[in-house]
Order: C-alpha cells, then structure tokens, then sequence
C-alpha cells in the first residue's frame, strides 16, 4: 500500500492481525521482500509493518533523503496507522536507520533489535572519507546501470557467505537486487549513507532502550563493531550467530526468528 507524505509515496506493507507491532526496515539494495520468510514463519504471533525505504523497493521519492528526513517521514507514517508503540528491527542500512529513529523519537518504541548495524562514524575525517566512497558508487549506478552494480556488489567480501546459500535463495536475492532503481540507490547513498547520517557513538549511554545487537561470527568486522557499541548501550544485549555472514535472516533464518521472536516477547511482556 502506497501513504503519501508531501510528494512522496511510501510502500508499506501490512502482516498479521494480533500480537505486538513490530516494524521491520531493510538493507541497501533491499525491500519488504526480504522480510518474506520471517514474516510468514511469526505472523501468527505479531503485527508487522514493512516500509520500502528511500529509494528502494517502490518508494518513490524524487529527491535526496537525508537520514532525519527519512526518520521524520516513518513518524508520519506510524501516527497515520494509529500505532502508539512497536518494536522496531533493523538490518544493516535498515539498523543504522532503525538506530537514527529511536534517537529522534524514542517515547515510539518498546525495543530495538539491530541486525549487522552501526551508529555511523565517529571522527568528520572517517565520514568525509565514506562520503567520496558512496559517491563513487552512485556514480557508477548512475553510469553502469544496475545490473554491472549487482554483479560488482554481490562479490564484495561483506556477502562472500552468501555464495553458500542454496541456488533458488542466491536467485531470490540477485532478483530483489536487481529490481531496485539505480537512481534510487544513488541517492540513497548521498543522502543516507554511513558517512552522511549523524554519529550516534557518544549518544549511546543515553539510550535507555532495550537493544538486541545481533552479528554473524563469519562477519567480523561487524562483530567487533557490535562489541563496541555493546558496552556505553544502558540496556544491550549482543549475540553473535555462528556459522552465518552479514544477512542473518537470510543465512540463518530459523535461528534469527527464534532469537529475535524471544526477545519481542519477553521486552513486550515487560511493558
């Protein structure tokens, strides 16, 4: 379903009709698609709401969002479905966003569950250096057209455990990345990238939330960082999944449902 906010039309999704709401945000190159298995296997149990993010899937905003903006756009959005409280999960680029808006609007959400996510950089010259980054790859978007891009960012080695995924899941990533929009995805990364969205880093201790932080032991990069950002969090928790890469759903989908699921229920309960 489209919800028009200003000139923009956002695509969300609804699943489930009883149970706690919980609002799912996706990855770069992603939609509600990849959301699919988790919500068939729980939607017995919980209201979802999946939202196409700027740029992907079939949102369709003409300019560059900045990570506030987007933020702003989700209240919107949950003040028109009527939803006092949720919980809120975030998956990479759909976590940084996920972590961005219990930072704007934390009297919303009941608990935060951020799969292989970050609070962005710490230091002007790390974001100043990301920034030309995701610059070069939205130009090669622009100029190369989706297709050269998803070859080029399904062999990067953050996905390099997704090679091991069974044939018919690989084709089913490749085809969601595939539909995105090149232009979209280029200004995704102008205006939500890592090196354009706020650093959380120092806000963290201030973040009186429940958190799961989850990351997959073959992803260490991710691993280290959600260490990190574990200890100044008042109230994290941090599991790392064994055997398993960036996507945790996806690679792993039975334990991330089990992990995640728990988690909800027990916070929700706690209310």
């Amino acid at each position: 379903m489209y919800y028009t906010i200003k000139k923009d039309k956002y695509w969300y999704e609804k699943h489930g009709e009883s149970g706690p709401h919980v609002v799912l945000l996706h990855g770069f190159t992603g939609s509600s698609k990849t959301w699919e298995p988790f919500i068939t296997a729980w939607q017995d149990q919980f209201q979802f709401i999946t939202i196409d993010l700027p740029g992907h899937g079939n949102t369709k905003v003409s300019n560059v969002k900045t990570m506030k903006e987007c933020c702003d756009d989700i209240k919107t959005l949950i003040n028109y479905l009527r939803i006092n409280q949720f919980h809120l999960i975030g998956y990479s680029m759909g976590g940084r966003t996920a972590l961005s808006f219990v930072m704007y609007y934390r009297e919303l959400v009941q608990s935060l569950v951020l799969e292989s996510a970050s609070p962005g950089l710490s230091t002007t010259v790390e974001r100043k250096e990301r920034i030309k980054k995701d610059e070069i790859l939205a130009a090669k978007l622009v100029n190369e057209g989706i297709e050269s891009f998803v070859d080029f960012w399904e062999n990067i080695p953050l996905f390099n455990s997704q090679k091991e995924l069974p044939s018919n899941i690989k084709s089913a990533i490749r085809e969601e990345r595939i539909a995105q929009s090149p232009n979209g995805l280029a200004r995704s990364l102008r205006g939500m990238g890592t090196g354009k969205q706020p650093s959380w880093w120092e806000e963290l201790t201030n973040l009186d939330l429940p958190t799961l932080l989850l990351a997959g032991e073959l992803d260490t990069k991710f691993v280290q960082l959600n260490k990190k950002m574990a200890e100044p969090l008042p109230h994290a928790h941090f599991q790392m999944v064994r055997k398993t890469g960036h996507a945790l759903h996806v690679e792993q989908p039975e334990i991330f449902g089990k992990i995640v699921t728990e988690f909800i229920l027990d916070k929700h309960d706690q209310k």
